[in-house]
């Protein structure tokens, strides 16, 4: 445990590609054998990325017991089961909702795109969807807006995280082919801005608290920033995948 510890001392890039290559080593001899013995794609993705996340929380827990000696990583994070957290969730839910929703009525008032009925299948893709929406916003949320924005915050001052981790985020959400990432790449520069966006939600919820000799800022809360995620993801599956909407065609594909 001493030994392991001493990696508090690296600088972030080392702790967090360190934190990686246990993840893995823990990863993959497990959802080998489920994507080599499975048949169905969809049910295989489903299990090894539940896997992964899971086993990303258990070793999140020991890291920072092991690394920073903290029983309270999740909190630390941001991720505390609070009514205060609640409401940030609800308040960032309704406001990922009604961005999108801006959004699309500007793309129709354009006339990119037209508005539809519902299929039969709406409540039902409704509901499917907000629980997607809610894992995903709830898996990104702790693993950028927690994880390693605090391990960069643990580095570098709080405007160099913000633009480290909102590149990152904006990286490792443009991995693709590289004649689709070129004709697509106009659309970076606004994943960096959402990343840049959430950071900045999970900062202004942060507060104070007095110590015996100072005052202490907390980190934030990671409700705002998970439910404004998943108030897109889920606004976005709802407009799409039950069919809300039909591109005409007028506007590029990176556009719409």
């Amino acid at each position: 445990m001493t030994s392991i510890s001493t990696l508090a001392n690296y600088p972030a890039p080392i702790r967090i590609l360190a934190f990686l290559l246990l993840l893995s080593l823990l990863w993959l001899p497990l959802a080998a054998p489920i994507a080599l013995w499975s048949r169905d794609p969809n049910q295989t993705t489903i299990w090894v990325m539940s896997l992964l996340f899971v086993e990303f929380v258990l070793l999140m827990r020991w890291w920072g017991q092991a690394i920073y000696r903290d029983r309270q990583i999740f909190q630390t994070y941001g991720l505390g089961w609070n009514l205060p957290n609640l409401q940030d969730f609800l308040r960032g839910l309704g406001w990922g909702l009604a961005s999108l929703t801006l959004m699309f009525l500007l793309q129709g008032a354009l006339g990119w795109l037209r508005w539809q009925l519902p299929t039969g299948d709406f409540w039902r893709i409704a509901l499917e969807g907000f629980v997607i929406a809610i894992g995903t916003g709830l898996a990104e949320e702790l693993v950028f807006r927690g994880w390693i924005l605090r391990e960069l915050e643990h580095d570098y001052s709080a405007s160099v995280a913000l633009g480290a981790n909102s590149l990152i985020f904006a990286i490792l959400h443009f991995l693709k082919p590289l004649p689709e990432a070129i004709r697509t790449f106009p659309q970076f520069p606004g994943l960096v801005l959402l990343g840049l966006i959430l950071v900045w939600m999970k900062r202004s919820t942060r507060s104070q608290r007095r110590t015996a000799v100072s005052l202490q800022t907390q980190a934030g809360r990671l409700g705002l920033p998970i439910g404004f995620h998943a108030g897109l993801v889920w606004g976005y599956y709802l407009l799409k995948l039950g069919e809300l909407t039909r591109l005409t065609n007028r506007a590029p594909d990176w556009l719409t």
